[in-house]
């Protein structure tokens, strides 16, 4: 999980860094979007997210401005789709390839079958938690394909992690404007504070579970 996370990590810093992909980028592509047709704004949202899960994009941000935009409805509708599409794909490239990848990390089988083991154990608060973080919701994914968990189950956490978010993110964005973002503000930072909260409460927990 560590070199995935990386790995993403590093696409983050790189784009940002060039200035490929930045919020005030998003921010023009979207405006730009919304002037020639409002459904190209919620195609671009659904594909800025859906590629989530290569480039790590700035979901929240993303969510906050199609909402701004577009309105939560079809903001949400959007978001919903990319951020679900990212994590199926990525659930069966995993489960696919995963092994290849593993293999040449873990030499060891018995290892790759106890680190597999943990997250089974662990997986579905840790897909349901993701959002604690800006890549783990990714590696969550494709953790989950690579230790073969069963893809209704993965559907079912991954749909409950995504839907709810959506909707209320983009929710926040269409009832914020730039004279009063106090909505946006506020919704970014709840749900910071409750991502994080309850992932320092599994943390502690599955440390004093594993003594």
């Amino acid at each position: 999980m560590g070199l995935l996370a990386l790995v993403f990590t590093s696409t983050f810093f790189l784009l940002n860094v060039t200035g490929v992909l930045s919020v005030a980028k998003i921010e023009i592509w979207l405006l730009a979007a919304k002037t020639a047709n409002p459904i190209f704004v919620g195609v671009l949202v659904a594909g800025l997210l859906f590629a989530d899960l290569i480039f790590t994009v700035p979901t929240l941000a993303t969510l906050l401005l199609a909402g701004y935009f577009i309105g939560a409805g079809f903001a949400a509708l959007a978001g919903a789709i990319g951020l679900m599409g990212a994590g199926i794909c990525g659930y069966w490239i995993s489960r696919r390839y995963g092994d290849r990848f593993v293999v040449h990390i873990v030499k060891d089988e018995q290892e790759r079958e106890a680190a597999a083991e943990t997250f089974r154990r662990h997986g579905p608060v840790i897909i349901l938690l993701s959002r604690a973080m800006p890549v783990l919701p990714e590696v969550s994914a494709c953790m989950a394909g690579l230790t073969r968990m069963n893809f209704l189950t993965f559907l079912g956490l991954w749909s409950v992690n995504v839907i709810p978010y959506c909707i209320l993110v983009a929710y926040a964005g269409s009832i914020s404007s730039l004279e009063d973002p106090t909505p946006a503000i506020l919704t970014a930072i709840g749900l910071s504070v409750f991502f994080w909260s309850s992932w320092a409460i599994f943390s502690r927990r599955s440390k004093n579970a594993s003594r």
